[in-house]
């Protein structure tokens, strides 16, 4: 009787388990969907071209349920591209998903806002067929550095993943594959780990490739563009197929659907990981403090937004200002950090705060348009000055004056008591993204045109302009210039340095070194320049061979950050220099001879600005949302 009882429940307990497994098995109902990537709209006639006979290729097809968009839809993210392509891709006949990819986001004249506003949306999620399909955008936004979800989508993305039914295939849409290409790739897989997770899409390299990413099945797709593609000559895309528990991707190209390339299984994958309370997985967290063992600084306190912040903080009289991507003009005290105020504008921010201290008015721009004035006790809106397109720019407070570029052509002197405008330049040729330098002899700024250009500050008339006569992409236009003993120091994406003669624009030197950071020691004697590869070099600002036009090297120091592309100033201060990074460190040198002091690593993301603030302090942002005051 009792062996009977015992057989009756493991006999029910082996067939509750076989059902339990049958349960966990995927078994889709068949679908299809077209799959592009890297589609660089731009003035090239044929890459319109190519996205305009896919998309009629498309609508040809009778079985295709949707279209999935991995990024680069846009070669420099301008407003012009970006209306282009939504007007050719809103010819599709079926729904459409689509995100953002580095050429979107880098070098757009919106601050990544019209993308937003077009096509309404910067992160997508849906279910197909029982099929859960998560997208997000990607960066870096505005600034030159590595890959980076950016840090409101990476919250959006932790709350998603958290409440997928766990029995749901999930794949997940993003320009760049899961390595280390991508900053915060780990904090990605393990937030993806959370749920069914099947496969991750990418593009940005352009060409069909089946990936792994430590464990989830990843796909590369072709970019769209015909030349050197796997049908030279033709336009192409893939065309997912999925069906029971199989995937597989075929290009389709000039009307013909290849035999697929690549097919995969799906199967249960929910791995149910213990859940991330913080932003960096612990692997990264360990080795930040192993990196920082050695190191003589400390945190006096850390805040951690829920945005990216893409802008340089600001420090007045006990309170730390700073803006983010979300829209925000924050107030931190400057004792802990904790939040006193904050100002919603109606668009994203890089532009980067500055407080004038008489006025008692911190001054920034967003990508609403407007340039705000808002009391710095409280928050409240002094003033408010409309430009005609997004407000990137930085400003520069001189003699109650702040100056500021702007998206629309225009640079514009604003009266910081009253938010009147003194007086404006309306011929700039490209957007402007930096901040001016500005002093009683001129006012100083570059644009993504290749110029760079001197004003009256109390008139606005153009003094001068200069160009390196390069292209577009090698402009003086993410750097903030710097300026001393009568010279105008840049440098450019060409990976040169070149000092102008402040009085009327003519190129005293150029030497190689360089990209886009640059920065002035304490007694003006000397610039600063951060190499692409582990080198900074001090220039004499004073003077220079005037035999051959070439600078005098004060030391050149080879500090160990490896290869790097941040555009975030340089800055010096204790008697030491600076070195942002776009990978979370901070190095400092000795600002006499350049030899290596030490290296800290405040975050994974890319260093925004290091301001000393008195006391053996520092405040420094980075772009994944972090503010911190740090004791050295």
């Amino acid at each position: 009787m009792k062996r009977t009882f015992i057989l009756s429940v493991l006999t029910v307990v082996f067939f509750t388990f076989l059902s339990s497994c049958s349960s966990q098995e995927i078994d889709v109902k068949p679908f299809k969907f077209a799959y592009l990537a890297d589609i660089h709209i731009s003035d090239v006639a044929t890459n319109v071209e190519d996205l305009e006979l896919s998309v009629a290729d498309i609508n040809s097809l009778g079985d295709i349920d949707f279209v999935i968009f991995a990024g680069d839809i846009t070669e420099f993210g301008s407003d012009e591209e970006i209306l282009l392509a939504k007007e050719i891709i809103d010819r599709l006949k079926i729904p459409y998903y689509v995100v953002s990819g580095n050429h979107d986001s880098k070098w757009s004249e919106s601050g990544c806002n019209t993308f937003l506003n077009v096509f309404g949306y910067e992160v997508f999620d849906f279910e197909f067929n029982g099929v859960r399909f998560l997208g997000t955008n990607s960066g870096p936004n505005m600034r030159m550095a590595p890959a980076l979800v950016p840090r409101e989508s990476m919250v959006w993305l932790d709350s998603v993943t958290n409440n997928v039914n766990k029995n749901t295939p999930v794949i997940f849409v993003n320009h760049y594959p899961l390595d280390n290409a991508m900053l915060n790739y780990k904090d990605v897989i393990e937030k993806l780990r959370r749920t069914n997770i099947q496969l991750s899409m990418c593009g940005h390299g352009h060409n069909n490739k089946s990936l792994d990413f430590d464990g989830i099945p990843g796909v590369m797709g072709r970019s769209n563009l015909r030349g050197g593609k796997v049908a030279a000559g033709y336009p192409g895309y893939n065309i997912v197929s999925i069906a029971g528990d199989s995937i597989s991707f075929a290009t389709r190209s000039n009307g013909v659907t290849q035999e697929p390339w690549h097919t995969m299984r799906m199967v249960k994958r929910v791995e149910n990981p213990n859940t991330i309370e913080n932003y960096l997985p612990d692997s990264v967290a360990e080795s930040m403090d192993i990196i920082n063992r050695d190191s003589p600084v400390s945190v006096v306190w850390e805040f951690q937004d829920v945005s990216d912040i893409g802008s340089a903080p600001y420090y007045s009289n006990g309170v730390v200002f700073i803006s983010n991507s979300a829209g925000y003009i924050k107030a931190l005290d400057f004792n802990d950090g904790s939040v006193k105020w904050e100002f919603k504008t109606g668009g994203k921010i890089y532009s980067s705060p500055i407080v004038d201290a008489n006025e008692g008015v911190v001054i920034v721009g967003s990508t609403d348009n407007n340039i705000y004035g808002v009391d710095a006790s409280n928050g409240q809106l002094r003033w408010k000055n409309s430009a005609n397109k997004s407000v990137l720019g930085s400003a520069a407070i001189h003699n109650g004056l702040a100056f500021i570029g702007a998206s629309d052509g225009t640079f514009r002197a604003i009266d910081v008591k009253t938010g009147e405008t003194r007086w404006i330049y309306e011929q700039i040729k490209g957007f402007i993204e930096a901040k001016p330098w500005v002093d009683n002899q001129g006012v100083y700024i570059g644009d993504w045109a290749n110029m760079v250009y001197a004003f009256d500050p109390v008139t606005g008339d153009l003094k001068w302009t200069w160009t390196n006569r390069r292209g577009r992409g090698l402009s003086a236009a993410a750097v903030w210039p710097v300026k001393a003993n009568g010279k105008l120091f840049v440098v450019t994406p060409e990976r040169r340095v070149h000092a102008i003669d402040a009085s009327n624009g003519k190129e005293l030197w150029s030497a190689r070194g360089g990209r886009e950071a640059i920065g002035l020691s304490e007694d003006l004697s000397a610039v600063y320049i951060k190499t692409m590869q582990d080198t900074v070099i001090a220039f004499d600002t004073r003077s220079y061979n005037r035999r051959d036009s070439s600078p005098i090297k004060i030391w050149e120091s080879h500090a160990g950050y490896g290869y790097e592309i941040a555009p975030s100033p340089i800055t010096s201060g204790y008697g030491m220099v600076f070195i942002p990074t776009d990978k979370g460190d901070i190095f400092s040198l000795d600002a006499q001879d350049g030899s290596f002091l030490w290296r800290y690593k405040m975050s994974i993301a890319l260093i925004n600005y290091i301001k000393p603030v008195g006391n053996n302090r520092l405040l420094v942002t980075s772009m994944d949302g972090k503010v911190s005051l740090l004791q050295l």
